[in-house]
């Protein structure tokens, strides 16, 4: 009788567990946390970009690699 208890709590226990932490663990976003992120994925690319522009006018040739 002991196992079949086990048998069918046991599950139930561990899908409710889950249930808790999924529950617990969900993080909400406010406005003013968007807004940080979007900014300082902008300023990355914008450097990004920086880059890429110095690196197309770099001449590989004449340019022994040292920054």
């Amino acid at each position: 009788m002991g196992w079949g208890i086990l048998t069918i709590l046991g599950p139930i226990v561990l899908v409710g567990a889950i249930a808790w932490a999924i529950l617990r663990n969900k993080k909400e976003t406010s406005r003013r946390d968007e807004i940080r992120t979007e900014r300082a994925t902008h300023e990355l690319y914008d450097k990004a970009d920086e880059q890429d522009a110095r690196d197309a006018r770099r001449d590989p040739l004449t340019d022994d690699g040292e920054r």
